[in-house]
C-alpha cells in the first residue's frame, strides 16, 4: 500500500503546492495522471479585467486555481449580461466542444492552469473517476442555474442581494473563531446589479440596509462581513 508520503514524492513538484491539489478535478488524479497533466499544462496569471481566451485549437480548458472569474453572454447587438461566476477549482471550458456561447473575464486576479484538450479529454475517456467528478461538477452547476432562474424570476430585490451574498460565502468565505464569515466580494455593485437584474441605486440600498439592520458589516468597498448569516438566510428567502 502507497503510504501518503510516498505519493506526495511521486506527485509532479509542480502539484504538490497548488491550491486546488486536493480539489476539484486534480482530487481524484494519482499520481502518474497527474504526471501526464503537469507535463503539458502550464500556468498563466490574469489581472483583473483581462480577457480569458480559452483557445478553440488545442489548449481547451483551465483549472482556476485562484481568483474569480465573470461568464457573460454577449447578444449580437452588444448588449451583454453577467450570467455566472467561477472560483477555484473550477474548470473553464467546455468538455468535447471547441466553441462556448460564453465569454470569460477575471474578475479578479487569476491564476489557471491551462490543460491541452486531448490530454484531458483522453484522461477523462480513461477513467471513471474522473468522469463521475465532471459529472458531478456538472450537475451542480445545473442545479445553481435551476435556483438562480428563481431568484431572478421570483425573488424581491431584497432576497436576490442576499442570495448573491451566500453564492459568494459558499465558494470563498472564510469564518473565524466566532462563525462569522468575511468574504471579499469577487464584482462590484455596477456587475452585482447586471447579475441580479437590478438597477445600481437598488443594489446599494439593499446593501446599506443589510449593514444598518447588522446583519452585514462592509469594510472599504467590497470586503464583507456577514455577522448573522442567520438572519442572511431569512433575507434570502
Amino acid at each position: 500500500m502507497t503510504t501518503d508520503a510516498e505519493a506526495d514524492h511521486a506527485t509532479p513538484s509542480s502539484c504538490r503546492h497548488c491550491k486546488v491539489r486536493h480539489q476539484g478535478l486534480c482530487e481524484v488524479l494519482g499520481p502518474a495522471e497527474l504526471a501526464r497533466l503537469a507535463g503539458q499544462a502550464r500556468r498563466t496569471r490574469h489581472g483583473a479585467g483581462e480577457t480569458l481566451t480559452i483557445e478553440s485549437g488545442e489548449v481547451g480548458y483551465a483549472n482556476v486555481t485562484s481568483g474569480a472569474i465573470k461568464l457573460s453572454r454577449v447578444l449580437r447587438d452588444g448588449r451583454q449580461q453577467l450570467v455566472g461566476l467561477q472560483f477555484s477549482p473550477d474548470l473553464l471550458g467546455r468538455l468535447f466542444s471547441s466553441e462556448s456561447p460564453l465569454s470569460a473575464e477575471a474578475a479578479t486576479e487569476v491564476e489557471l492552469c491551462r490543460i491541452p484538450r486531448s490530454v484531458l479529454e483522453r484522461l477523462v475517456a480513461d477513467n471513471d473517476r474522473i468522469k463521475l467528478r465532471l459529472l458531478s461538477q456538472s450537475l451542480r452547476d445545473l442545479d445553481d442555474a435551476r435556483e438562480w432562474m428563481v431568484t431572478l424570476g421570483r425573488k424581491t430585490a431584497a432576497e436576490r442581494v442576499a442570495s448573491l451574498l451566500l453564492l459568494v460565502a459558499r465558494r470563498i468565505g472564510v469564518a473565524d473563531a466566532d462563525g462569522r464569515q468575511t468574504l471579499a466580494l469577487p464584482i462590484g455593485r455596477a456587475d452585482m446589479a447586471d447579475f441580479l437584474g437590478l438597477t445600481l441605486e437598488t443594489v446599494s440600498r439593499q446593501m446599506s440596509r443589510l449593514r444598518h439592520e447588522g446583519v452585514i458589516s462592509v469594510r472599504g468597498h467590497r470586503c464583507v462581513v456577514i455577522l448573522n448569516r442567520t438572519a442572511l438566510e431569512a433575507r434570502a428567502g
